[in-house]
């Protein structure tokens, strides 16, 4: 009996506990991850907007941010996407964008395929 009194006792606590979770409201601190964009996000879309102008026949199927190299003048940030042709060949395409980190100009953008 002891039991059953324990298991109700532990079981009351914790739908409490769970609806105090439930109910309790975001705080102004809470941050909505829809609108933090990722740093990157801007040279990201730059990146897809240029490899759909290189390749206009080929459907951007895959994309992954590599990540960014920084130096005291120019930074590049670095990403790789995946694409199909029409002819349903899938590809890969690098591609690295060089910018100026103080007024974030774009220096170069260069282009190399890979079949990995």
């Amino acid at each position: 009996m002891n039991m059953k009194i324990a298991v109700s006792v532990m079981l009351i606590i914790g739908t409490a506990v769970v609806g105090k979770i439930i109910t309790t409201p975001p705080s102004d601190e809470t941050i909505n991850a829809q609108e933090v964009a990722p740093a990157y996000a801007k040279w990201g879309r730059m990146a897809m907007q240029n490899v759909m102008e290189k390749y206009p026949n080929a459907d951007v199927i895959d994309y992954l941010h590599i990540g960014r190299e920084v130096g005291t003048v120019t930074s590049v940030e670095k990403f790789k996407l995946w694409l199909r042709a029409e002819d349903n060949h899938e590809f890969g395409v690098f591609v690295d964008i060089t910018f100026n980190n103080q007024t974030e100009e774009v220096v170069s953008i260069h282009y190399t395929e890979t079949n990995r």
